[in-house]
């Protein structure tokens, strides 16, 4: 299951698990969409558009509280 990173890791703005606007790549380094284009900054992947989690889905999983942030 995705953590649902809270965050972005460039710029620090709120990724609600219910909204759109997150990229994601497969170690799950999430972005917003405004700060990425092109590959993932940390490993290189492939950043995708990160499906949400709405309703009773997110009740009963909650998105992680814990906010990550590119080290530079």
């Amino acid at each position: 299951m995705l953590q649902m990173r809270p965050n972005c890791e460039l710029c620090d703005c709120d990724l609600p698990a219910d909204k759109a606007g997150a990229m994601i790549c497969s170690f799950e380094c999430t972005f917003c969409a405004d700060c990425v284009s092109g590959p993932c900054p940390n490993c290189g992947g492939d950043l995708r558009p990160r499906p949400t989690r709405t309703g009773k889905v997110l009740e009963r999983y909650p998105a992680s509280t814990k906010r990550v942030l590119k080290s530079t």
